[in-house]
């Protein structure tokens, strides 16, 4: 089964054993798309970068760890973007970022943006979110949202990550309409209330529940972070442990990773809920964003 995913791959800075920084790689869908490819999934990742040696040594990794490349564009007047992260004494993270410039801008508004949706096309999955629709330019969001229909026009599903960065936008109108035009083109809905209480004023998972569906989305996860998430259909769904983490990042985008894996791999959303606590439990445990493989992590 393919899945297409599309955003933003970044440079990342975190804290390594000791006074240094740790030099790595991450952003949100890109979180994804590798948990996904570690557990089996076909998952291309749809990018922008460089042709300098940090954008060379991101593709080299990402296809170390299973990711097809071939639907990365080059833009060779730019470079990825950075970010940093530092968290507090109970593993929440801050993030500060350097990706103004950054080539992802520029997906699907290069030439031979065409081609690209075209190849993409055929994804049984398709994957994006709030903050792929922030960082690309409008050139880019219209093809985007036509990658979508025509994804869900061949049999193919759509899911959308309301991930709301509020320093990514001009103002909270932007971001609305955004939202509201991506949960539109979407099958599978992953917001997070956290988000949602500060896009759009709701108080509770129910009611973040209750717009989405209203907008066209069928299928809902509700992030209610370490309380666990609400299901379409099914209720409250808790992690199978509570966990004192040692470093948040990458969670929720853990979490989508081992939920999209087990559903097209055939698993009822009750059952994927627990698989995506399970690999975001894994990761709030470790270091960074994406931390390297070891013996205890999940499938």
């Amino acid at each position: 089964m393919g899945v297409v995913v599309v955003g933003e791959g970044m440079i990342e800075l975190s804290r390594g054993e000791g006074d240094g920084w740790r030099l790595g790689h991450g952003g949100d869908t890109l979180n994804t798309a590798i948990h996904m490819a570690r557990m089996g999934c076909d998952v291309r990742y749809l990018t922008a970068l460089g042709d300098d040696p940090f954008s060379t040594t991101l593709r080299t990794d990402w296809a170390k760890e299973g990711i097809d490349t071939a639907l990365i564009q080059t833009d060779a007047s730019r470079m990825p973007g950075l970010y940093a992260i530092t968290t507090d004494a109970v593993g929440e993270r801050s993030f500060a970022y350097w990706r103004g410039q950054s080539a992802a801008r520029r997906t699907l508004s290069l030439p031979g943006s065409g081609a690209v949706v075209a190849a993409a096309a055929d994804a049984d999955l398709l994957l994006f979110s709030l903050i792929t629709l922030a960082i690309l330019e409008e050139e880019g969001r219209e093809r985007l949202f036509d990658l979508a229909a025509r994804v869900r026009a061949g049999g193919g599903r759509v899911a959308f990550d309301g991930n709301y960065r509020p320093r990514l936008f001009a103002d909270r109108d932007e971001a609305q309409d955004l939202c509201r035009r991506g949960i539109a083109v979407c099958d599978i809905g992953l917001p997070t209330l956290e988000d949602e209480m500060m896009l759009e004023g709701v108080t509770s998972a129910e009611a973040v529940q209750a717009r989405w569906r209203g907008l066209g989305a069928t299928e809902l996860v509700v992030k209610l972070g370490g309380e666990g998430c609400l299901l379409t259909q099914v209720g409250l769904v808790p992690p199978p442990q509570f966990l004192a983490p040692r470093d948040t990042s990458g969670a929720g985008d853990a979490f989508n990773a081992g939920y999209l894996a087990a559903r097209m791999q055939g698993f009822a959303p009750a059952e994927a809920a627990i698989r995506g606590h399970r690999l975001a439990g894994w990761t709030v445990m470790r270091p960074g964003a994406i931390p390297p493989r070891d013996e205890a992590l999940p499938f």
